[in-house]
């Protein structure tokens, strides 16, 4: 298996994070969350074809079905109309803190919108504030989940239908049953990833079930299979890689951003910040859900 590793475009971000393939235009969508802003890429060109601003600090988007973005703020989810620039706040956390912010979140299948928070710089033994939260379509905002340090990675198995979430700061990916109201039961652990001297940070899944993972610290992505054995371990060039998913025409190409300086992480690698292309993985991926909020 012969894998290629490629940069996509120029664009370097500060802190490189939730990649979206756009199957309808053929484009790849990610945020600098740093720095909010919300690029949009051609992958045939390399060019970058749009770019929105976001308040900043930002943790994840969403397309949403009507052509709006679903962002996670510091502690709000907010509805973004890139034509129109126009915002509309929609949910709000109850915790509130300056070292806690929401960061990574996935449209679900239903339409609804799942998201988690971050707090860090805690002392020891201070337990985390925020944790793993559920926007519905019909406008619906509801806690799943307390106790997660560093929430990265929400993803649905299509092997199990199982939730699996990232504590980066445990660096473990655990999974959850959905029961039939939404909410989440049955955690268990999937796999810790201490052994390769990382935290777990954006995760997707093949359509095999095969779950890929950034190894943050480690300059590689690695794929779990669904008995979380480890099958596939990558090196790239990036000091820090931070999330991925699948795309290209037959969704068999990973796109994986990264991060140059985000604040408490720093690379100096000549492609740190930037997007790569993997492809050659023997893999292929799912189409993304879009969610429906406002639609119901």
């Amino acid at each position: 298996m012969t894998i290629d590793i490629e940069p996509l475009g120029s664009v370097r971000a500060a802190l490189g994070e939730c990649p979206i393939w756009d199957m309808e235009n053929q484009r790849l969508w990610f945020m600098d969350c740093r720095a909010g802003l919300i690029h949009q890429i051609d992958p045939a060109t390399g060019r970058t074809v749009a770019t929105s601003e976001v308040p900043a600090p930002a943790g994840s988007f969403a397309l949403n079905a009507d052509g709006r973005l679903v962002v996670a703020l510091k502690e709000a989810i907010a509805l973004y109309d890139p034509a129109t620039e126009v915002w509309q706040t929609i949910a709000q956390i109850e915790d509130s803190h300056p070292n806690l912010r929401l960061n990574d979140g996935e449209a679900l299948a239903d339409g609804s919108f799942i998201v988690g928070t971050m707090h860090v710089l805690r002392n020891e033994g201070e337990p985390p504030l925020g944790g793993l939260y559920r926007l519905y379509p019909h406008g619906g905002f509801i806690k799943l989940a307390s106790n997660i340090g560093i929430t990265n990675g929400p993803c649905v198995s299509p092997v199990d239908g199982r939730f699996y979430v990232s504590d980066s700061s445990v660096r473990t990916i655990y999974s959850y049953a959905i029961a039939g109201d939404g909410t989440l039961a049955d955690r268990r652990l999937f796999v810790n990833t201490q052994v390769y001297v990382s935290g777990p940070d954006g995760c997707c899944f093949d359509s095999a079930g095969g779950l890929w993972t950034a190894l943050v610290h480690a300059g590689a992505i690695a794929r779990f299979g669904p008995d979380g054995a480890l099958t596939n371990k990558i090196e790239l060039p990036l000091t820090h890689p931070a999330s991925l998913c699948f795309g290209g025409e037959n969704l068999d190409e990973l796109f994986v951003t990264s991060i140059r300086d985000s604040g408490r992480l720093r690379g100096d690698k000549p492609l740190d910040g930037a997007v790569l292309r993997v492809r050659g993985m023997g893999a292929q991926g799912r189409a993304p859900a879009r969610t429906r909020i406002g639609l119901a």
